[in-house]
Protein backbone atom coordinates (compact mmCIF):
# COMPACT_ATOMS: atom_id res chain seq x y z
CA UNK A 1 0.00 0.00 0.00
CA UNK A 2 1.37 3.82 -1.08
CA UNK A 3 -0.68 6.11 0.49
CA UNK A 4 -0.14 9.63 -1.68
CA UNK A 5 -1.66 12.56 -1.07
CA UNK A 6 -2.12 14.63 -4.20
CA UNK A 7 -2.36 18.66 -4.36
CA UNK A 8 -3.59 21.05 -7.00
CA UNK A 9 -3.81 24.43 -6.57
CA UNK A 10 -1.87 25.85 -9.94
CA UNK A 11 -5.29 27.10 -11.04
CA UNK A 12 -8.37 28.46 -9.61
CA UNK A 13 -8.98 24.81 -8.52
CA UNK A 14 -8.37 24.17 -5.15
CA UNK A 15 -8.21 20.33 -5.09
CA UNK A 16 -6.80 17.26 -3.01
CA UNK A 17 -6.78 13.46 -3.30
CA UNK A 18 -5.38 10.90 -1.46
CA UNK A 19 -4.83 8.07 -2.94
CA UNK A 20 -3.84 4.00 -2.33
CA UNK A 21 -1.72 3.45 -5.08
CA UNK A 22 -3.79 4.42 -8.35
CA UNK A 23 -7.15 3.97 -6.47
CA UNK A 24 -8.74 7.06 -5.12
CA UNK A 25 -9.85 6.98 -1.35
CA UNK A 26 -10.76 10.40 -0.80
CA UNK A 27 -11.55 13.63 -2.70
CA UNK A 28 -12.14 17.62 -1.96
CA UNK A 29 -12.35 20.13 -4.42
CA UNK A 30 -13.38 23.45 -5.12
CA UNK A 31 -13.24 25.79 -8.27
CA UNK A 32 -13.97 29.26 -6.69
CA UNK A 33 -11.65 31.58 -7.85
CA UNK A 34 -8.03 31.94 -5.72
CA UNK A 35 -9.07 30.66 -2.11
CA UNK A 36 -6.53 28.10 -1.64
CA UNK A 37 -5.02 29.90 1.65
CA UNK A 38 -8.67 29.22 3.32
CA UNK A 39 -9.38 25.93 1.76
CA UNK A 40 -6.34 23.92 1.08
CA UNK A 41 -5.36 23.05 4.66
CA UNK A 42 -8.96 22.31 5.76
CA UNK A 43 -9.46 20.02 2.45
CA UNK A 44 -6.51 18.03 3.70
CA UNK A 45 -7.88 17.31 6.67
CA UNK A 46 -11.26 16.47 5.31
CA UNK A 47 -9.57 13.94 2.85
CA UNK A 48 -7.93 12.63 6.05
CA UNK A 49 -10.93 11.75 7.85
CA UNK A 50 -12.96 10.56 5.58
CA UNK A 51 -10.48 7.85 4.45
CA UNK A 52 -9.64 6.91 7.80
CA UNK A 53 -6.52 7.75 7.53
CA UNK A 54 -3.57 9.62 9.35
CA UNK A 55 -1.10 11.99 8.56
CA UNK A 56 1.48 9.56 9.51
CA UNK A 57 0.70 7.06 7.03
CA UNK A 58 1.54 8.74 4.00
CA UNK A 59 3.58 7.16 1.75
CA UNK A 60 4.76 10.22 -0.33
CA UNK A 61 3.42 14.03 -0.84
CA UNK A 62 2.54 14.89 -4.35
CA UNK A 63 1.68 18.22 -5.86
CA UNK A 64 0.99 20.17 -9.17
CA UNK A 65 4.30 22.10 -9.71
CA UNK A 66 2.96 24.68 -12.86
CA UNK A 67 2.80 26.33 -14.69
CA UNK A 68 0.37 28.41 -13.26
CA UNK A 69 -0.70 31.22 -11.02
CA UNK A 70 2.36 32.34 -9.20
CA UNK A 71 0.30 32.46 -6.07
CA UNK A 72 -1.80 29.37 -6.22
CA UNK A 73 1.53 27.42 -6.85
CA UNK A 74 3.32 29.06 -4.02
CA UNK A 75 0.51 27.94 -1.49
CA UNK A 76 0.28 24.49 -2.84
CA UNK A 77 3.82 23.79 -3.24
CA UNK A 78 5.00 25.35 0.49
CA UNK A 79 1.91 23.31 1.57
CA UNK A 80 3.81 19.68 0.27
CA UNK A 81 7.26 20.54 0.73
CA UNK A 82 5.88 21.52 4.46
CA UNK A 83 4.20 18.37 5.16
CA UNK A 84 7.15 16.17 3.33
CA UNK A 85 9.57 17.68 5.40
CA UNK A 86 7.73 17.21 8.69
CA UNK A 87 6.54 13.57 7.92
CA UNK A 88 10.28 12.63 6.25
CA UNK A 89 8.49 10.84 3.10
CA UNK A 90 9.00 11.68 -0.46
CA UNK A 91 7.92 14.86 -2.56
CA UNK A 92 6.77 14.12 -5.75
CA UNK A 93 5.84 17.18 -8.14
CA UNK A 94 3.56 16.35 -11.46
CA UNK A 95 3.57 18.62 -14.67
CA UNK A 96 -0.08 20.78 -14.04
CA UNK A 97 -0.25 20.54 -18.56
CA UNK A 98 -0.13 16.80 -18.25
CA UNK A 99 -2.56 16.40 -15.14
CA UNK A 100 -5.25 18.48 -17.23
CA UNK A 101 -4.37 16.58 -20.43
CA UNK A 102 -4.85 13.03 -17.88
CA UNK A 103 -8.13 14.53 -17.19
CA UNK A 104 -9.32 14.75 -21.01
CA UNK A 105 -7.82 11.18 -21.78
CA UNK A 106 -9.57 9.65 -18.74
CA UNK A 107 -12.99 11.19 -19.39
CA UNK A 108 -13.01 10.81 -23.27
CA UNK A 109 -11.88 7.04 -24.17
CA UNK A 110 -13.52 6.99 -27.44
CA UNK A 111 -11.52 10.19 -28.56
CA UNK A 112 -8.14 9.15 -26.86
CA UNK A 113 -8.13 6.02 -28.61
CA UNK A 114 -3.82 4.11 -27.51
CA UNK A 115 -3.51 2.82 -31.20
CA UNK A 116 -4.73 6.63 -33.18
CA UNK A 117 -1.43 8.12 -32.88
CA UNK A 118 -3.18 10.57 -35.44
CA UNK A 119 -4.55 12.24 -32.21
CA UNK A 120 -2.90 14.98 -30.43
CA UNK A 121 -3.71 16.83 -26.76
CA UNK A 122 -2.88 20.62 -26.90
CA UNK A 123 -4.15 21.76 -22.73
CA UNK A 124 -3.70 25.60 -22.35
CA UNK A 125 -3.34 27.45 -18.79
CA UNK A 126 -4.26 31.35 -18.99
CA UNK A 127 -1.21 33.44 -18.92
CA UNK A 128 -3.30 36.63 -19.12
CA UNK A 129 -4.29 38.92 -22.17
CA UNK A 130 -3.45 37.03 -25.38
CA UNK A 131 -1.08 34.21 -23.15
CA UNK A 132 -1.39 30.83 -22.63
CA UNK A 133 1.04 28.10 -20.99
CA UNK A 134 1.73 25.35 -23.53
CA UNK A 135 1.78 22.03 -24.62
CA UNK A 136 1.22 19.52 -26.94
CA UNK A 137 0.95 15.29 -26.24
CA UNK A 138 -0.05 12.08 -27.60
CA UNK A 139 -2.51 9.55 -25.88
CA UNK A 140 0.13 8.18 -24.19
CA UNK A 141 1.13 11.41 -22.56
CA UNK A 142 4.48 12.06 -24.69
CA UNK A 143 5.81 14.84 -24.91
CA UNK A 144 5.50 15.87 -28.82
CA UNK A 145 5.72 19.63 -27.92
CA UNK A 146 7.67 20.96 -24.85
CA UNK A 147 5.79 23.15 -22.20
CA UNK A 148 6.48 27.19 -23.20
CA UNK A 149 4.57 30.39 -22.78
CA UNK A 150 2.91 31.30 -26.18
CA UNK A 151 1.29 34.54 -27.32
CA UNK A 152 -1.43 33.23 -29.36
CA UNK A 153 -1.73 34.98 -32.98
CA UNK A 154 -2.84 34.41 -36.76
CA UNK A 155 1.44 33.32 -37.44
CA UNK A 156 2.22 31.14 -34.25
CA UNK A 157 -0.59 29.15 -34.03
CA UNK A 158 0.91 27.17 -37.81
CA UNK A 159 2.53 25.18 -35.02
CA UNK A 160 0.07 23.33 -34.84
CA UNK A 161 -1.30 22.94 -38.39
CA UNK A 162 1.05 20.02 -38.67
CA UNK A 163 -0.94 17.50 -36.83
CA UNK A 164 -3.87 15.82 -38.86
CA UNK A 165 -6.24 16.30 -35.58
CA UNK A 166 -5.70 18.20 -32.45
CA UNK A 167 -7.84 18.61 -29.24
CA UNK A 168 -7.43 22.33 -27.51
CA UNK A 169 -8.77 22.32 -23.86
CA UNK A 170 -8.20 24.48 -20.64
CA UNK A 171 -8.90 27.47 -18.82
CA UNK A 172 -6.92 29.59 -21.66
CA UNK A 173 -9.10 27.98 -24.74
CA UNK A 174 -11.89 29.60 -24.39
CA UNK A 175 -10.15 33.32 -25.81
CA UNK A 176 -8.01 31.65 -27.98
CA UNK A 177 -10.48 29.90 -29.81
CA UNK A 178 -11.79 32.19 -32.58
CA UNK A 179 -8.11 31.81 -33.64
CA UNK A 180 -7.73 28.45 -33.02
CA UNK A 181 -10.72 27.55 -35.25
CA UNK A 182 -9.31 28.98 -38.23
CA UNK A 183 -7.19 25.54 -38.48
CA UNK A 184 -8.61 22.75 -40.19
CA UNK A 185 -7.73 20.37 -37.75
CA UNK A 186 -8.62 22.02 -34.42
CA UNK A 187 -11.28 20.79 -32.16
CA UNK A 188 -12.64 21.86 -28.39
CA UNK A 189 -13.27 20.44 -25.51
CA UNK A 190 -15.06 22.19 -22.89
CA UNK A 191 -14.51 22.87 -19.30
CA UNK A 192 -11.46 21.20 -18.94
CA UNK A 193 -9.20 22.17 -15.54
CA UNK A 194 -6.50 20.24 -13.63
CA UNK A 195 -7.91 18.11 -10.66
CA UNK A 196 -5.84 16.54 -7.96
CA UNK A 197 -8.10 12.94 -8.65
CA UNK A 198 -6.06 12.90 -12.09
CA UNK A 199 -2.88 13.27 -10.24
CA UNK A 200 -3.11 10.22 -8.68
CA UNK A 201 -1.66 7.52 -11.37
CA UNK A 202 0.74 9.85 -12.58
CA UNK A 203 2.22 10.51 -8.81
CA UNK A 204 2.11 6.74 -8.17
CA UNK A 205 4.39 6.06 -11.37
CA UNK A 206 6.71 8.62 -10.03
CA UNK A 207 6.29 6.78 -6.55
CA UNK A 208 7.39 3.46 -8.23
CA UNK A 209 10.07 4.79 -10.17
CA UNK A 210 11.89 6.75 -7.23
CA UNK A 211 11.27 9.82 -8.60
CA UNK A 212 11.54 12.60 -6.50
CA UNK A 213 12.34 16.26 -5.63
CA UNK A 214 15.26 17.82 -3.40
CA UNK A 215 11.99 18.85 -0.78
CA UNK A 216 14.72 21.86 0.45
CA UNK A 217 15.01 23.16 -2.88
CA UNK A 218 12.39 22.56 -5.27
CA UNK A 219 10.40 25.44 -6.25
CA UNK A 220 7.34 25.46 -8.56
CA UNK A 221 7.65 25.42 -12.45
CA UNK A 222 6.90 29.38 -13.08
CA UNK A 223 8.24 30.03 -16.80
CA UNK A 224 8.08 32.85 -16.45
CA UNK A 225 9.76 35.74 -13.93
CA UNK A 226 7.22 37.42 -11.49
CA UNK A 227 8.01 41.13 -11.36
CA UNK A 228 6.17 43.37 -8.78
CA UNK A 229 5.53 47.00 -9.90
CA UNK A 230 8.13 49.46 -8.50
CA UNK A 231 6.63 52.17 -6.51
CA UNK A 232 7.45 55.54 -7.81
Amino acid sequence: MSLILNIETATTVCSVALSDNETILAFKELNNGYTHAENLHVFINDVMKESSSDLSQLSAIAVSKGPGSYTGLRIGVSAAKGLAYALNIPLIAVDTLQVITNAVLNKTNSIANAEDHSICFCPMIDARRMEVYTAVYDSHLNTLQKVNALIVDDTSIQQFSSYSKIYFFGDGMPKCKDLLQKLPNANFIEGVFPSAKFMCNLSYKKFTENKFENTAYFEPYYLKEFFLPKNN
